[in-house]
């Protein structure tokens, strides 16, 4: 074994551990790549990378991106848009067989829109769409199961933060990421609802129907959500019509949620203050592991991790895609553990070379990648919004939350292997709009 697969082993096996003790990933990731970095190079360069790379980070002007994103859709999150979203979708789907369930997806889907956090869209409908359901008399792990469901839109729906990472982080261009992620969003959508439908036919006591509203109100509602659309023709529209980039479209959509907000009297300075504080305090987690990321890169660099991996992976017996199938399944094990942030920026720089290497496309394996990312955050054993979403409702046990998601799982399981087979379903929007 030369030195630099030693050190290489060294380096993982430190990082595990230092994981497994509770040391933030971020924290983990730079230790690992300065000391392994300076093994091989020396001190003096490793302490020099330790000084330039984090300042190189935070004042690089295309990371802009990640707070302007992150702010946008904590503004959104209270500005009470989701509500509006919810009763629209009910009024218009709470008659179907577990209506209540379905108008959770469709207005998750549309909160995504404008919202790219998986996290903040679930606790929102938790907020708005639980306590329909509970009138109606759903079941509770179901309940629970579609709102966790429909939080894992988020990130896949443009604007999306996974997708600026993953960007950023390949340097492959975002807005290509962003409309390769709406067919496979609408995918899901469609696999959520014929889950619903499935397990209606099933037991149709768990999801009842709701009431069917005439066609006034199904109109009137649709005029509440007039701001959720200005939003998204303000963020999409301006971005693909070619009037702003990423990062403008980013700071537009700002801009937008705030004055709207504003304007319609929902977000007064207090709150105001609340949201940059609330914003800043996320883009601070998500920097530090930008940071270590990548610090971490180089220690990939010297000891040729990348390299080793991607000859290991073209030297198997197998084909192109039974390969693929390999990494896909080891993306959804690490993210079984690790928090969807965490594993991207962990597992990217390590696989994405290989992929090039193996010939498959880039932006497909981004969609790829988030979409492994959204399933491991509803996936038992862990599945952490199945843990917040336990911590906002006690009264709902969390192995009642895992019953309900299953469904889902298994729902985003054949997603993912349609993802797989068929990669012009996320490249025909890219291919049509370059």
């Amino acid at each position: 074994m030369d030195e630099k697969t030693l050190v290489a082993l060294v380096g993982f096996v430190a990082m595990l551990a230092m994981m497994l003790i509770r040391v933030p990933i971020g924290v983990c990731l730079g230790i690992v790549g300065v000391a392994g970095f300076a093994w091989l190079s020396g001190w003096w360069p490793a302490l020099g990378l330790l000084v330039h790379s984090p300042i190189r980070t935070v004042t690089d002007f295309n990371f802009s991106v990640i707070p302007m994103f992150i702010l946008m859709g904590v503004l959104v999150s209270r500005s009470g848009m989701s509500r509006e979203l919810f009763r629209a979708a009910a009024a218009w789907f709470g008659h179907l067989p577990g209506g209540m369930a379905v108008a959770t997806v469709f207005a998750s889907g549309g909160f995504a829109a404008i919202n790219g956090s998986a996290i903040a869209s679930a606790t929102t409908m938790a907020t708005v769409a639980l306590p329909e359901m509970r009138r109606h008399g759903y079941d509770p792990g179901l309940s629970m199961g579609v709102i966790a469901a429909g939080g894992t839109l988020g990130p896949l729906i443009p604007p999306s933060v996974l997708f600026v990472l993953y960007g950023i982080l390949v340097d492959e261009d975002i807005s290509r990421l962003f409309i390769a992620g709406i067919l496979p969003g609408v995918l899901a959508m469609a696999l959520y609802c014929i889950a619903i439908q499935a397990v209606y036919w099933y037991r149709p006591a768990l999801l009842p129907r709701g009431a069917l509203a005439t066609w006034h109100e199904r109109w009137t509602s649709l005029k509440d959500i007039w701001a959720t659309l200005v939003l998204f023709v303000l963020v999409i529209g301006g971005l693909y019509g070619g009037f702003v980039t990423v990062v403008e479209a980013a700071s537009l959509g700002v801009m937008g949620a705030l004055v709207i907000g504003m304007a319609r009297g929902r977000l007064p300075w207090k709150e105001i203050s609340a949201c940059l504080v609330e914003a800043l305090r996320i883009s601070a987690a998500i920097f530090t592991l930008i940071i270590g990321v990548f610090l971490f890169q180089y220690f990939l660099a010297v000891t040729q991790t990348s390299q080793q991996v991607a000859a290991w992976l073209s030297g198997l017996p197998y084909s192109l895609l039974t390969i693929m199938i390999f990494v896909v399944l080891g993306f959804l094990a690490a993210g079984t553990f690790i928090d969807e942030v965490a594993t991207m920026l962990l597992t990217v720089p390590i696989l994405h070379p290989v992929v090039i290497q193996l010939g498959f496309d880039p932006v497909w394996f981004g969609v790829i990648v988030v979409t492994t990312a959204t399933i491991s955050m509803i996936a038992p054993p862990v599945g952490i919004l199945c843990f917040i979403l336990n911590s906002m409702v006690r009264d709902i046990s969390l192995m009642t939350i895992y019953r309900g998601v299953m469904p889902f799982v298994m729902a985003d399981l054949v997603r993912l292997s349609l993802l797989v087979a068929f990669p012009a379903i996320s490249l025909v929007l890219p291919r049509t709009m370059s």
